[in-house]
């Protein structure tokens, strides 16, 4: 089928079409060039970020012609001081094209590709070909390769932990036991970092049935007690009579070796599971009954760490030996130095109880943290735009940018191995925004300016494309033909094109074909298909893949009529690791020993100084237990937002209808509130010696004293464009995270661990300017 022919923008109309984005489906129509999104009829949570969506396509912030900052244009890389303060100049696509072509190749010949650093986060589209990450790695690998990120700065430290202990990533977040199983069998779920159910708006590729609030409050209503052990009552907020333990942020790992110690100290734990499963129980055991510090880790030991009553964790850990459990940890948790702990500690202590691979039992490592996690789909993820391989095999963990722009021929290790940071000459991003995404903005901000060119593919003037030497105008989901596809999600959507591009903005595989004309590949890129022609490609070639799981796909041009075809569900529950429990010989784990590993004897043999063989208790380097509180008394949690998908728009009415004048709110609780003599609504300035930035203040009694919370995602801006060390106006808590890996094991962002003070903001209220783009000039002759 040639989409191009009924392409709407060639009628001159737009009539009624489905569109797939990452917070829902939506049923879209443009009305005399407004256009509407109306929530699917059977979604029964929809997300309200649609009203950004509409509101925030075509607004100030929008970039609406290619565009080059002003000191690039005339001085290049000399000019690199300029960046995040200097203005653009808008030149048209052709000039825009060989200029980006100029410098890829005049890089590649002067230094070679692993002078390439590619960024892209793949959250900026739903569909499955517009999908930025996607044409990103196939255009770069045409070029002779980049040097690449792995892991991601949600989940890095979990990424590289769990396979060494029990699998996978991937075979565990599509394998949880979904929540009807959970409804049916749970007697408890302890959530550590809560089950925050704003999460669940969004899924990568779509969330098109909204289902996981509706799961809590059945499970809630039924048989199922809730334990929220979090900082924040507001993590669990859908189950009635939900218990909280409003625990010290970053010991986690100190109460779950306490519960351990009581389940083993009173005989409550499987001997037969954990003999049968398991290996390296012995050295869990002797640890926990300090056979080399001769500190037993008792619930006494734990309670002033923890800030929960010793008879309180006792009782848990009897509740928990009870009856059927299930454990989750929250993705929140692993963001934080020796973030990987907890996590292996979890897993470690669903083997005690021995109720993995059972009905409502076992551990979770991220329900209520996206809208799949436990969905009880099929894993069949649809169609996939083939992007070759990477010839550069140089990499980093993705969080450790800064130090690779700051130090390069410096040395990092990543999971067991030593590895150097290439010298980078040229970073271009896609599908992503750094200044919300990366820890300590001052620090950034000096690594930005180390490369010689920077390039970005962005449809709104973000505070990436502000500090970028070229900006290329993208398109956005409603402006573009597509198809909505995930991993565990109920639909497959049909994603007509429902309005025009504003200003002159192309899709990125118009962007990066036009660059690649000049570069000689072009006809390599596109294999002579229009986008649309590769939309029924990637359709068919997917029907087979679908067949693997008894789903029987119509074909591309009955799908495209329709608009949505619901894939079936499975027949039988998901239950998590149900076949390993069943039979540990006929299906083993991908560990060295089979098992689940309780402890590692390979990653003893790493020999890192940071990362145990056994979870144990590490204390963090910044917590409200260390020296450094005295000075900075409270902890500050960045969670991810409920008015925005990171920082996606963020200008939008949502996100925007959320601020106090005009910044992020912050939660504190009144004593804390109370004792600075601040009150709700208040403009404060929240700081550290890493930074600082202003925030509207929101008292709450729930959240527990000494913490404060604000939701990531805030443009940065700066009250000084440009400048190192200047006052954040807006609320972005990057201003004062620090960038530090959260052990050499993993290299994961700690975000999670900062600490910091807060005062009220007494001067004369800076106007916010995120939202606005930059200054234009001119080209000179």
């Amino acid at each position: 089928m040639e989409l191009r022919n009924a392409d709407p923008q060639q009628r001159g109309e737009y009539g009624m079409a489905y569109t797939s984005t990452h917070w829902g489906v939506y049923e879209a129509k443009n009305t005399g060039g407004t256009v509407e999104l109306t929530p699917a009829p059977w979604d029964r949570d929809p997300s309200p970020l649609s009203r950004s969506l509409t509101s925030g396509r075509d607004a100030a912030a929008r970039i609406r012609r290619p565009a080059i900052r002003a000191g690039f244009l005339k001085s290049g890389a000399a000019s690199r001081e300029g960046r995040g303060r200097e203005p653009f100049v808008e030149v048209p696509w052709d000039e825009a094209f060989d200029i980006t072509a100029h410098h890829i190749a005049r890089v590649r010949e002067q230094y070679g590709n692993e002078s390439f650093y590619g960024g892209s986060y793949g959250w900026s589209s739903a569909g499955r070909f517009h999908h930025a990450q996607s044409q990103f790695n196939r255009f770069f690998r045409l070029t002779g390769g980049y040097v690449d990120s792995v892991d991601s700065y949600s989940l890095a430290a979990a990424r590289v932990i769990l396979p060494h202990v029990v699998a996978p990533w991937g075979e565990l977040s599509q394998g949880h036991t979904d929540w009807n199983n959970l409804a049916e069998h749970t007697e408890l779920f302890i959530a550590f970092g809560g089950l925050p159910a704003k999460n669940t708006q969004v899924n990568p590729g779509g969330a098109s049935d909204h289902v996981v609030r509706e799961a809590l409050r059945r499970m809630a209503a039924g048989k199922t007690q809730f334990v929220n052990v979090s900082p924040s009552r507001s993590d669990l907020t859908d189950a009635e009579g939900c218990e909280w333990l409003p625990i010290r942020p970053g010991s986690d790992t100190a109460l779950m070796l306490a519960l351990a110690y009581v389940l083993i100290a009173e005989d409550l734990h499987d001997r037969a599971f954990i003999e049968s499963h398991s290996v390296g129980f012995e050295q869990l055991r002797d640890y926990l009954f300090g056979a080399a510090d001769n500190q037993h880790k008792t619930p006494a030991w734990a309670a002033p760490l923890c800030d929960i009553p010793a008879d309180t964790i006792t009782a848990l850990a009897r509740r928990m030996a009870k009856g059927r459990t299930m454990i989750n940890v929250a993705w929140s948790l692993q963001r934080a130095e020796n973030g990987e702990l907890p996590y292996w500690m979890a897993v470690n202590l669903a083997v005690l109880l021995g109720q993995i691979g059972l009905p409502g039992g076992g551990f979770g490592v991220g329900y209520a943290c996206m809208q799949s996690v436990g969905s009880g789909r099929f894993p069949f993820s649809g169609p996939r735009l083939p992007q070759g391989t990477n010839p550069v095999t140089t990499f980093i963990p993705v969080a450790r940018v800064s130090d690779m722009l700051l130090n390069p021929g410096g040395s990092f290790t990543y999971d067991g191995g030593s590895f150097t940071y290439p010298d980078i000459k040229l970073v271009y991003w896609c599908g992503g925004n750094i200044f919300h995404h990366h820890q300590d903005l001052n620090k950034l901000i000096e690594a930005w300016r180390r490369p010689e060119v920077t390039i970005i593919n962005e449809s709104f003037w973000t505070p990436h494309a502000k500090f970028s030497d070229i900006v290329l105008p993208a398109t956005t989901t409603l402006e573009r033909n597509d198809i909505g596809s995930a991993s565990l999600d109920r639909f497959m959507v049909a994603m007509k094109r429902v309005a025009d591009p504003v200003g002159e903005a192309r899709d990125d595989y118009d962007i990066f074909s036009g660059i690649a004309e000049r570069l000689g590949f072009a006809e390599q890129l596109r294999e002579g298909r229009t986008a649309e022609q590769w939309l029924e490609v990637l359709y068919e070639e997917c029907r087979p893949r679908a067949e693997v799981f008894g789903i029987t796909l119509p074909p591309f041009d009955q799908f495209w009529e329709e608009g949505l075809f619901d894939l079936p569900a499975p027949e039988q529950d998901t239950i998590m690791l149900e076949s390993f429990r069943k039979d540990p010989e006929d299906f083993p784990l991908n560990t060295p020993s089979g098992l689940i590993e309780l402890t590692s004897t390979k990653i003893a043999g790493f020999h890192l100084p940071d990362f145990p063989a056994t979870p144990e208790w590490r204390e963090p380097r910044e917590w409200l237990g260390a020296p450094r509180a005295e000075t900075y008394p409270l902890h500050l949690l960045s969670n991810q937002p409920s008015t925005r998908l990171h920082s996606q728009y963020d200008h939008g009415v949502v996100s925007r209808e959320s601020k106090i004048n005009g910044r992020e709110p912050l939660t504190m609780n009144l004593a804390d509130a109370t004792t600075r003599g601040l009150a709700h609504g208040d403009v404060v300035r929240v700081f550290n010696d890493r930074g600082a930035f202003l925030a509207g203040l929101v008292v709450s009694d729930a959240i527990r004293p000494g913490v404060v919370q604000i939701a990531t995602g805030a443009w940065y801006d700066p009250l000084v464009p440009g400048e190192i060390g200047t006052l954040d106006k807006h609320g972005n808590p990057n201003a004062v995270t620090q960038d530090i890996g959260a052990s050499s094991l993993s290299q994961g962002c700690a975000a999670q661990s900062a600490l910091v003070q807060v005062e009220r903001f007494t001067g004369e209220l800076p106007p916010i300017t995120a939202f606005q783009p930059p200054q234009f000039v001119a080209k000179e002759p």
